[in-house]
């Protein structure tokens, strides 16, 4: 009797454990969600609200600088079918008001050092 008992609790373990995938779960994204095309749209001298007219508001500005923006975008997956998780980071240094740098996880265009009013 012991060993029946045994073996329908193990079958209902190994049932139950197959049916993880079947329970939706869904992606979580969060933060500053940035285009490739938009990040190539910077250029050197741009001012603050240039930048925020293009990129829209940072995710965090330095609370000790206020002349570093921090644009993140994380994705949590909810399964794993999906994709893998991951973030995409781009900093922002101003100097005098006007944008000096440009790092992160995102290429720049060619004409970045070009300023505009050239």
């Amino acid at each position: 009797m012991k060993l029946y008992q045994s073996a329908i609790l193990l079958i209902a373990i190994l049932f139950s454990t197959a049916c993880t995938n079947w329970i939706y779960r869904i992606d979580v994204p969060q933060g500053n969600f940035l285009d490739e095309r938009d990040v190539k749209k910077l250029r050197i001298g741009m001012t603050k609200e240039q930048v925020i007219y293009v990129l829209g508001h940072p995710m965090v500005q330095d609370s000790f600088d206020k002349d570093t923006w921090y644009y993140v975008y994380d994705m949590k997956r909810g399964m794993a079918k999906r994709g893998k998780d991951f973030q995409k980071q781009l900093l922002i240094t101003f100097k005098d008001e006007k944008l000096a740098t440009v790092t992160g996880d995102f290429e720049l265009s060619e004409d970045f050092n070009t300023p505009l009013d050239q």
